[in-house]
């Protein structure tokens, strides 16, 4: 079978995310074959490094053998079951592990289907909370600029990427916004620590003025990945954990595509000492296999929705596929290799060498910063260094990054004009190598004046 013939068939039938269908007139797609490893390959044969690890997902490898063996066993015995009223192993399992190697204090596991789900259950079990608790009149949420939590219309009003958020406004909850701690804004000579410290004064301004109407403040710990791979310190957490203990308010800790991982620490809260109210996991969760989200919480807000059925407290909200016995046992599969091959210690080699790797581009007239956070660096691409101005954006320069990245074997989907590396962990310093040194010629041939 050819590429042509599956791709014929694909735009036949197919509505693809995230895509506007009709740049497929002349950018093909890539049907993939079959994975192994870092690897994907086409049915021409050939093969694509996934230094995205699949939007984020993908920590230990496609189709890794002890991720597979385990998901065989569980098929063999059950592939599904409701969870209302019933229960299974796998998910026990999976919920006892999580409690433990989450921050303290979350003891609770709700599951759902996906990020943005997760988020769902997280915005609603905090106003029922503050509902069941006797303040009806808290409503809101405070989030921050340039942050995005999914794409259900709850998780959508909680962001604030334009793009993916403008055309549903009609459609979303109103909630406060407050500007960032994105470090890329500092001044010069400021240290990231202090910028996050100084731009958290909004955050408590906020908080000052509408705790009384507020049920929870939801933030993306450390790194905004979908908005543009933007960073901030650790102690902007820190504060903002006091600052809700201060002002009676909850903290969500969107965790999603931070988690298991990827900023260095196994979660992004960790690096500030602090255990939020809720946790939202999925991607890393099961290691990219399947669908599965969890929500932790604390037992305090479990307690405000335990009580007798006629006073009618219960969290009614389900998925069909709610703690899959399959999802399950595939994040138990991550999890064992988490815990015996010392996964974070290896990764502190990796991403040191993605760093020296991509030193270089520092220098170049057209980045503006090469920031990283863990095993997630990403570079800035500019029209103008001195001043950090943006390419405009119709100009698509991080598609031409994505198209040369095809053409020389590497998967790279920029964010607008930044290129980023999100690898699985079992990537080698020498692929580590081959993917910087194909990212930078995209970035030199996109950046041309004349291209």
């Amino acid at each position: 079978m050819k590429n042509s013939d599956l791709i014929q068939r694909d735009l036949s039938v197919l509505w693809h995310p995230c895509t506007q269908m009709k740049d497929h007139e002349w950018l093909p797609l890539v049907p993939i074959k079959r994975g192994e490893g870092v690897w994907l390959e086409d049915f021409e044969g050939r093969r694509y490094l996934d230094a995205i690890s699949s939007w984020w997902v993908n920590l230990f490898g496609h189709c890794n053998p002890r991720i597979n063996a385990k998901i065989k066993q569980q098929l063999d015995s059950l592939e599904h079951v409701i969870l209302a009223g019933f229960s299974h192993e796998a998910v026990i399992e999976l919920s006892e592990k999580l409690v433990a190697i989450t921050p303290p204090g979350l003891n609770r596991c709700f599951y759902a289907d996906n990020g943005s789900s997760a988020i769902e259950v997280a915005l609603k079990m905090s106003f029922h909370y503050w509902r069941n608790r006797g303040r009806p009149g808290k409503t809101k949420f405070i989030t921050l600029s340039n942050s995005y939590h999914g794409e259900t219309l709850g998780a959508l009003a909680a962001g604030d990427v334009a793009l993916y958020k403008e055309t549903y406004q009609p459609l979303l909850m109103d909630v406060i916004t407050v500007p960032s701690p994105d470090c890329y804004q500092r001044e010069n000579g400021e240290s990231c620590a202090t910028y996050s410290e100084r731009m958290f004064q909004h955050m408590r301004d906020a908080l000052q003025d509408h705790a009384d109407e507020v049920c929870a403040v939801l933030v993306e710990p450390l790194v905004q990945c979908a908005g543009s791979m933007r960073m901030y310190d650790p102690v902007y957490l820190k504060l903002l954990r006091d600052a809700c203990d201060e002002f009676g308010v909850h903290l969500i800790a969107d965790e999603i595509a931070v988690g298991f991982g990827r900023t260095g620490t196994l979660f992004g809260c960790e690096q500030a000492s602090i255990s939020p109210d809720f946790m939202c996991l999925s991607k890393g969760l099961t290691a990219g296999y399947l669908p599965l989200s969890a929500t932790l919480v604390t037992d305090e807000i479990y307690s405000a929705f335990y009580a007798d059925y006629q006073n009618l407290t219960a969290f009614l909200h389900s998925h069909s596929f709610t703690g899959n016995p399959l999802g399950c046992a595939a994040a138990l599969a991550s999890l064992a290799i988490f815990e015996q091959d010392d996964v974070l210690v290896q990764n502190l080699h990796l991403a040191q060498h993605m760093a020296r790797a991509a030193a270089p581009l520092r220098d170049h007239p057209h980045v503006g910063e090469v920031r990283q956070t863990g095993m997630i660096l990403a570079i800035e691409l500019v029209q103008d260094k001195p001043g950090k101005t943006p390419f405009p954006w119709q100009e698509r320069r991080g598609l031409s990054v994505y198209q040369h990245g095809l053409q020389n074997g590497v998967l790279l989907r920029p964010l607008g004009n930044v290129v980023y590396f999100m690898p699985p962990y079992i990537i080698t310093p020498e692929q580590i190598d081959l993917m910087v040194s194909v990212a930078t010629r995209g970035i030199d041939l996109a950046t041309k004046p004349e291209r």
